[in-house]
């Protein structure tokens, strides 16, 4: 396996309404992935700056691309762009916005703005005047509670992602609402876990299409296991949860029906091969079973309280997947060292002929499995940098 291979979908009809630009954020470092997802959806996509997609996007690719995309962090449509070298250009401008059109009276309105580059420097200043003229065009409107920084949610608001560089305001509605990692299914977790985006990430940079098992003797709370089985079924990642865009006025409820009618017939009844996943702590195992329950997919998955030491694969070839303790979190590394030279080991003794993918944030951890890794993708797993890396498994002693 060399390369995600994604089903393809029939190329879009043509839009009802224009044809707007977007950009589809992602964690740096996977935005080849969701080119890939964009292309099998039949919409054209281009790799832009780092945590971005560029597209142009009909109504109905907007609320496909919601629904269906397993590496994507949201989807964002470009309201406006114009120069702003000072706050009355801000104002002039931001008045023939057409806030209208996503937002509808008593919406709470998030502006979350960046500036750099820029005479305008005040980003509180800046949103200020966004959204006084917000305002103007839709009373009744009102600024979202204060949050921290790191706030994710979004749910219940309407977001605007203001970028201020070199002076050029670009301007831009979030259609997603909640990121799109948070699928509705992972209420109970494990120690450190892995998002839902990077976990799809690991298994799509891998090559796995479900047509083979599957073994994550390093479950924690599922997340990989869980999404396997959500991508041999064909389910699209975005069914159980709701996305800003059906919130915004002239919404087509027929459209957006439509569009998950589809997806639910491109269902298959179960995953068709085994999905394993262990793990060694009784909790980890508990939280896999309660969130593949929720995701639908507790029948497809195979779950057992098991030490790495006790694994056996029982085919002859499929994808051994693991996302293992980081030695930044633990600091003594050498319980960890022998952590990785026991999986290589085993993985040589009890699977060769599979392929092994390793999310990896240690590059001497790593040498201890002793594989020929190929570096897939780079990216950061809770601000720690990681890297994405797979090796064909060969026989003991080789």
């Amino acid at each position: 396996m060399r390369g995600a291979t994604l089903q393809a979908m029939p190329p879009r009809s043509n839009p009802a309404r224009p044809l707007r630009d977007a950009l589809i954020i992602t964690a740096p470092g996977l935005e080849a992935l969701a080119c890939e997802e964009l292309r099998a959806l039949g919409i054209a996509a281009d790799e832009t700056s780092p945590g971005a997609v560029s597209a142009v996007l009909s109504d109905r690719d907007v609320m496909r691309a919601n629904l269906h995309l397993r590496t994507a962090s949201r989807v964002v449509l470009r309201l406006a762009e114009f120069k702003a070298l000072t706050f009355a250009d801000v104002e002039r401008h931001a008045k023939r916005v057409p806030w209208e059109t996503v937002v509808t009276t008593g919406c709470r309105v998030r502006l979350r703005v960046t500036c750099r580059k820029s005479r305008l420097y005040h980003s509180g200043a800046v949103a200020q005047r966004l959204m006084d003229a917000l305002q103007r065009r839709v009373p009744g409107a009102k600024p979202a509670d204060a949050v921290s920084a790191d706030d994710e949610d979004g749910a219940g608001e309407q977001l605007f992602i203001v970028r201020l560089f070199r002076d050029q305001l670009l301007l831009s509605a979030d259609t997603s609402g909640a990121l799109l990692h948070r699928r509705g299914y992972r209420l109970a977790t494990a120690k450190a876990p892995l998002r839902e985006t990077l976990a799809a990430a690991m298994l799509l940079g891998a090559g796995w299409n479900g047509s083979t098992p599957l073994v994550d003797p390093m479950c924690g709370s599922g997340t990989i296991p869980i999404e396997g089985a959500m991508l041999a079924r064909r389910f699209a990642p975005g069914r159980q949860r709701s996305f800003a865009f059906e919130q915004w006025p002239g919404h087509d409820d027929t459209l957006w029906a439509t569009v998950r009618a589809d997806a639910a017939a491109a269902e298959r009844p179960d995953a068709a091969v085994p999905i394993l996943a262990y793990d060694r702590d009784a909790g980890a195992i508990a939280a896999t079973e309660a969130n593949a329950a929720r995701a639908g997919v507790a029948g497809d998955l195979s779950c057992a309280r098991q030490a790495l030491s006790a694994l056996h694969v029982g085919a002859r070839d499929g994808l051994l997947v693991v996302n293992p303790p980081y030695g930044i979190r633990v600091g003594d590394k050498k319980p960890l060292r022998d952590l990785f030279a026991q999986l290589g080991n085993i993985a040589r003794a009890r699977a060769a002929g599979w392929q092994l993918a390793m999310l990896s944030a240690d590059r001497d951890l790593e040498r201890q499995v002793r594989a020929a890794f190929t570096e897939r993708w780079k990216s950061t797993n809770g601000g720690i940098p990681v890297r994405l890396v797979t090796a064909e498994i060969p026989a003991d002693g080789q």
